[in-house]
Parts: structure tokens; sequence; C-alpha cells
């Protein structure tokens, strides 16, 4: 389809309007609708698989008048197997999102804002992953934020607007370093184009300046991926959000920062470093990565807050993006040994930022059914919930058990692709022999707490607390869970054991991508 990727971007926008005034005679039409706009933008966007797949370079290329009089750049959209991929699971996430949010938002005020908010929210999801034009990728990175801190402020739990303050603090604050970089290279190279400004960059032959680029670009996408120290606004902004919301900020918003990374940190200015600051600088990230994982890991083992220890697994999990990250081969003619294990790793670690998104917006989506239904957010007073919910804990505990990396769901698959090419790299390598060892330590930890998450919600009868709650845990919305909810984790918890099972498809896409 020749204008595939425009319409994506069109239609949600143009759709905004119409949502809120949908909203304004019926809520659930008007969650149906953005359910719909995302059935469509996903069909369109699997519309250009085939090009990505049969084009010699692996891209499918829409570009557009736009502000070439002024800045030489124009309105560039692109798809390879990496973008493609994330874009798709980001879809899929609005749709559960949306569908989800019918029951658990009903009854609550100012809706039809909800809804389109939400359907803004999706233009910039989508339009981060599906650009080339590093101004439009700014744009949808803010955009990004703007309907987060209005959803998590409004329909938010306690403190609501001061967490989303947080949110709006921390992730603009990181966003400022990435406009800055954009800024200088541009100054540099004279390009907006993402592609273009790699060649330009490698060309100028100026390594001292692209250190600057690549540490300001990747400490402004780390704020957003939310990776040890840049970490704080996380578990309180998820935690606080209202469910539906929590799903996207831990499934693709925090994924959008590790996307970035990928393609522009190392995708762009990367190359241009040189080998030695270039070798550092990715042990440097193994390193942040392993530190993340860890404290992400050993406070979620601790955490009595259902959404607060969802949160702090998103840290542990982007722990292991961020090892896998540090991957990437140091040098584009290095020996066919490293690009093969890089390859096999950062597949691995493209797989586990979708594995982890369609996963954690699963168990934030389930976690939010359950307070939704019992009023209560601490684990130690639930239990025995398998038998009053059975439906919620069947999906949940699929969630949860691809969470700590057990086989046959998603996050084992990536997390052994990752581990696979840590390993073979580490014989190149001798440095990542202790930091791949540490993340198969925290593998364990994972399913430690994801165990104590399963038992102390949906089986156990033994109460942690004082008061005798556990075993008289109640249902206190007589309604049960709607078929709405149900249709939202049906969706995800398809997919968690489809990619587990049979990734041939995600893999086969990502890898056409060329890293280094």
């Amino acid at each position: 389809m020749v204008y595939a990727l425009l319409a994506v971007f069109a239609i949600p926008t143009i759709s905004i309007i119409f949502v809120y005034l949908t909203g304004k005679k019926s809520p659930k039409a008007a969650a149906l609708f953005v359910a719909a706009i995302a059935i469509i933008n996903i069909l369109l966007v699997l519309s250009t698989v085939p090009s990505v797949i049969s084009n010699p370079d692996h891209r499918y290329i829409e570009s557009y008048p736009w502000i070439s009089v002024i800045l030489g750049s124009s309105f560039t959209l692109f798809a390879d197997g990496v973008s493609l991929s994330l874009a798709i699971v980001s879809l899929i996430l609005i749709l559960a999102a949306s569908l989800f949010s019918i029951t658990y938002m009903a009854g609550k005020k100012r809706l039809p804002a909800y809804y389109a908010l939400l359907c803004m929210l999706s233009v910039g999801l989508v339009g981060v992953f599906l650009t080339s034009n590093l101004l439009l990728f700014y744009f949808c990175w803010e955009l990004m934020l703007i309907p987060a801190y209005f959803i998590v402020g409004e329909w938010g739990y306690r403190d609501a607007y001061k967490q989303a303050f947080k949110l709006l603090l921390y992730t603009h604050a990181g966003a400022v370093f990435v406009l800055l970089s954009i800024g200088a290279i541009y100054w540099l190279t004279g390009a907006l184009d993402m592609f273009t400004a790699r060649d330009s960059l490698l060309a100028l032959a100026l390594p001292d300046a692209a250190k600057w680029l690549l540490i300001a670009l990747t400490g402004g996408f780390a704020v957003k991926m939310a990776v040890v120290p840049l970490h704080m606004w996380l578990p309180d902004a998820h935690s606080e959000a209202p469910a539906p919301m929590s799903a996207l900020l831990s499934g693709v918003i925090i994924s959008a920062g590790a996307y970035a990374i990928l393609r522009l940190s190392l995708g762009m200015v990367f190359p241009a470093v040189g080998i030695e600051f270039g070798t550092d600088f990715l042990h440097a990230l193994a390193i942040v990565g392993v530190l993340s994982a860890f404290f992400g890991a050993l406070i979620a083992l601790v955490s009595t807050d259902i959404k607060r220890l969802i949160a702090y697994s998103s840290i542990a999990h982007m722990g292991y993006v961020l090892f896998g990250l540090s991957l990437f081969p140091s040098d584009a003619a290095a020996g066919v040994a490293v690009l093969f294990a890089s390859s096999i790793a950062l597949t691995g670690t493209v797989l586990q930022i979708i594995s982890h998104a369609l996963s954690k917006g699963l168990l934030f989506i389930t976690a939010g059914a359950v307070m939704h239904q019992t009023d209560e957010r601490d684990i130690r007073k639930m239990g025995g919930l398998a038998s009053k919910m059975p439906f919620t804990a069947a999906v949940s505990i699929i969630a949860a058990l691809s969470i700590a990396g057990l086989p046959p769901f998603a996050c084992f698959i990536s997390e052994l692709l990752i581990f696979i090419g840590a390993i073979q790299v580490m014989l190149l390598d001798q440095f990542y022999l202790v930091p791949t060892f540490l993340m198969l330590v925290i593998t364990v930890i994972s399913l430690a707490y994801m165990l104590r998450f399963i038992l102390n919600i949906f089986f156990s009868s033994k109460p942690e607390v004082a008061e005798p709650v556990a075993e008289n845990t109640e249902v206190k919305k007589t309604s049960g869970v709607s078929n709405w909810m149900k249709l939202s984790f049906v969706i995800l918890a398809v997919l968690i054991i489809l990619i587990g099972i049979y990734p041939a498809f995600f893999i086969n896409l990502i890898q056409t991508v060329h890293f280094g």
C-alpha cells in the first residue's frame, strides 16, 4: 500500500476529535473507536512487511515534502524489521488497553477526554518507531509525554498529579539532551535523516564530538528507559497510573527508550566514536544493565504493593535489555564470529523488548482487574483468588511465568538468545564473563519474585500480616471480570504463548536488520 505509513499517522490524528465527540455520547463507543483504529493501523503496518522482506535493503520508505526550504528536511516515514515489530506490538497494546478500559474506567469522570488522549498517545508511540527523520522522531518522542501526563494525573490513584509531574519532569529533562544532540547533529552534518547523518558523521571523522553526542543521546533515552540511577520516576508513576496506562508505560513507553538507544545512539552515532571508546562505552552499558537488573529484581522480591512490584520488575527487565544492547559490535569491520554473536544477542534483545511489552502489559491489566474487583493493593492481604477469579488467575500466571523467563512463554526465547549471544561474545571479550554470570543469577531472582506474586495473590491461604485476611479475601465487585477485560487478556496471553512456541515471525523480521 503506497501510503500505508502516512495513513498510520493520519487516521488516529484526525480521529482524536471524533473519539472525543463519540465519548460524549458513549464512552464504550469511544473505546471501541480507539480499538478499531488500532486494528486498522495494525493491518496497515503489516501491509509493509512484504516490502521489507523483499527489498534489497530491507526497508520500506515513504517521503513527503515538509520543511525542505528551511531545513532541507522531508517528512520521512520508514519501516524495517525492528521498527515494524515494535510498532505492531505498540498497537496491540493500545488495542488491549482500550478494550480493558471499557469496564475498568466505567463510571469515571471525563472519559471522552481519556479516550481522546489514548488515541493521541498512539500517534506518538507508533511515530517514534516509524520515522527516520530526527525532527519528527523528537516530535513523537515528546507527544508520548503529553497524554501520559494527563492520563496519569487525572485518572490515577493517590497523589496522581504529583507522580504525573515527576514523570513529566524526569522524561522531559532527558528529552532536552535528545533535542540538543539532534541540533548538534544537524549543525555538524546538515542532515536530519538518521541514516544520512550516520554516513556524514563517519565521513567527518570527528570522534570527540561523536563521543559527547553518544553520551548525551544515551543519557536522554536512558531516562525514558528508567535504568538505574535514572529510574526514580518509574515506580511512582507506574503504580499510581490507571492500569491501562501502566500497561502502556511499562510495556511500550520505556521500551521506546531502548529502541532509541539501539537506533540512534548505537546505530547512528556509535560507529563514529572509534573502537577504544566504543568498547569502553559498551562495557559501561553492561555494568549499568546489571545494576538495574539487580536493583529492580531485589526490590520486587520484597515489594508488597501489587503494582509497585510489577513496576520494579520493569526496571529489572530494562536491565536485561541494556545488557543485551551492550553486546552491539564495537567495530563494524570485526570478524565474522563477533558479528554473528552480536547478531544473535541483539535479535534476542529486540525480541526481549517485544516479549516484555506483551508480558508486562498483560501483568499490569490483570493486576488492575484484581484491584478493580477487590479494592486491595497489598499482596499480603490477598490469597485464594484463583478460585474466585479463575480466568484472571490463569492469564496472570501466563504473564508472570513469561516474566520469570520460563518456557514455553515469550521471554524465555528472548532471554535464551541474549545469553547465547553473550556467551559467544564472552569467548571473544572476557569482560563479559562476570556480567553474564550475574545476569544468569538475576533470572533466578526473577523466578522467585514472580512465584511469590502468584502464590500470595492466587493460592496462599496463610496471611502474612497480623489480621487474618488472606483466606477471607473477598471479590467485592459482584459483576465479575467483564468479557471486554477477558478479551484484552486473551489477545495478549495468546501472543505470549505463540511467541514462546513459534517466534519465527518476529525473529525473521528482526534478522533482516544489519546491526553494526
